[in-house]
């Protein structure tokens, strides 16, 4: 059933930080790492979006990862993937790119287009510790291997991961639970979205057009504009959205759900371990060229 009788509040609103990564590419943190206890299984949350070649050219050169696992939504844009485990894959509109880092890997991400729109999400997903040095792993999946469905009041959605409406996503986790969804809205202020969420999973929504509205169990709805990051209470039993009245743009955003892991959270740059012992292993490792 997708039935929500008590739907969450949000609890608070989060605008991103404007940063650089890779060779110097712009974007948006929202989900920083003071962030990472409250969405636990989360660990980060960037938003890249430009139609300047300048800010997303140089692209993401080598650069390595432990213990964790990274997920590559491409809204608009081609990008190519290469790691030292042999894997490649080219990122396109609409595509995803689920990659488990586990023990170790080095990887680059590179734009493929001289010119137009890049824009997308990634996020990191922790690993349980007793997966954390498992085998890396690599999927490319494109477009067309996403499910997708319309609700009956003609919400359309996109199961990246977990499970909306009885559609299974394209990737499934037994211990994290992730839930992933693109949802796309009409300007019809009557159009609601509702999607059950397990008791103690944390969930957030993040609109990448138009504003929505998060309602509540009392009815009362409040708005989350495009480029924020609404966190949502862990109270109640799912979420129900619709677009805010007034909207100019028909809204379109990412839900993101999952089971927290309540363990400790050790993390220095690009590796994300238990303890800081665990973290210096990994610097050495590294060093040692030991990562696939």
């Amino acid at each position: 059933m997708d039935t929500v009788t008590s739907p969450r509040a949000l609890e608070r609103l989060v605008a991103g930080q404007p940063t650089s990564d890779g060779a110097g590419v712009k974007l948006t943190r929202l989900l920083t790492q003071n962030l990472q206890r409250r969405l636990d299984p989360f660990l980060m949350l960037d938003n890249f979006a430009s139609d300047d070649p300048d800010d997303y050219g140089a692209g993401f050169p080598d650069h390595p990862h432990r213990g964790f696992e990274t997920v590559t939504y491409m809204i608009e844009g081609r990008m190519r993937h290469r790691d030292s485990a042999g894997h490649e894959g080219l990122l396109r509109n609409g595509g995803v790119q689920w990659m488990t880092a586990g023990r170790g890997l080095v990887h680059s991400e590179l734009p493929e287009q001289e010119e137009g729109r890049m824009e997308g999400f990634q996020l990191w997903l922790n690993l349980p510790a007793r997966d954390k040095l498992c085998d890396p792993w690599y999927r490319d999946i494109q477009s067309s291997e996403i499910p997708e469905l319309r609700t009956p009041s003609g919400v359309f959605v996109r199961v990246v991961a977990g499970r909306s409406h009885g559609v299974d996503g394209s990737v499934q986790r037994p211990v994290t639970e992730p839930l992933v969804l693109d949802l796309h809205f009409g300007a019809d202020t009557a159009q609601v979205f509702e999607q059950p969420l397990p008791a103690g999973h944390n969930a957030f929504v993040v609109p990448y057009r138009g504003t929505l509205e998060v309602v509540g169990a009392d009815g009362s709805a409040q708005a989350v504009p495009s480029g924020r990051m609404a966190i949502l209470q862990q109270q109640g039993d799912g979420v129900r959205l619709r677009p805010a009245a007034g909207s100019a743009t028909a809204p379109r955003a990412l839900l993101v759900a999952g089971r927290p892991l309540k363990e400790a959270i050790a993390q220095y740059g690009p590796f994300v371990m238990n303890t800081r012992e665990e973290l210096i292993q990994a610097v050495h490792d590294f060093q040692a060229g030991l990562f696939a």
